[in-house]
């Protein structure tokens, strides 16, 4: 059985993270519901929709509980990073708390389309084992209409407008809100370093 969790919240990049995965060498086993999670060593939380329906399908599955739980890493992608947070504007829903914060809407004008879509720049806010190998500023694609604030948790972030979180890490928890599947190598080497994450020792294995 793969130490590698991969958790279907209905996201539609499910497949796409499941595939680059597979790239780098790893193949990871698709989680439906809590118990699905025993044993797993690493856990990756995909989404791409809305935070409300997400939501009440973690909780449908009992997957909230066990995540806020977790001792091992734990990975959130687009919309799974913004459930990492307390709460979401989106659906003014309650989210996992695992990271303080609330996510709040982006907001567009003429000149500044939202949803954010396409490719930008990282620009790092603090050092984390996670960026190892990375050169700033970096580009990643996004595709989003909500942010997460940059606080202390932020270790990159990102300017449509104004600054958001692109990146976060506290303990073993990290998020991502661009798509690292889509990111070319720049998302392929973050995925690599999540996979040979040891927060407790604050290394890469």
């Amino acid at each position: 059985m793969s130490e590698l969790a991969l958790i279907d919240a209905g996201g539609a990049n499910l497949g796409s993270v499941r595939y680059a995965l597979e790239r780098l060498g790893v193949e990871a086993r698709i989680v439906r519901d809590a118990d699905g999670l025993r044993g797993a060593q690493r856990v990756i939380l995909p989404g791409v929709g809305a935070a409300a329906p997400a939501m009440a399908l973690l909780r449908e599955r009992g997957l909230d509980v066990a995540l806020r739980s977790l001792e091992v890493p734990l990975l959130g992608i687009c919309l799974g990073m913004q459930l990492l947070f307390d709460a979401s504007e989106e659906g003014d829903v309650a989210c996992l708390g695992l990271l303080p914060g609330t996510v709040r809407r982006m907001h567009g004008s003429a000149a500044l389309r939202v949803p954010h879509m396409g490719w930008n720049t990282l620009e790092k806010v603090r050092e984390s084992e996670l960026l190892d190998a990375i050169a700033m500023p970096a580009h990643a694609y996004f595709v989003h209409g909500y942010a997460a604030p940059v606080t202390a948790d932020c270790i990159a972030s990102c300017t449509h407008g104004e600054a958001f979180a692109a990146c976060v890490q506290r303990g073993h928890i990290a998020g991502m809100q661009f798509h690292p599947e889509r990111s070319a190598d720049v998302g392929s080497r973050l995925l690599a370093n999540i996979l040979r994450w040891d927060p407790e020792m604050k290394i890469l294995a």
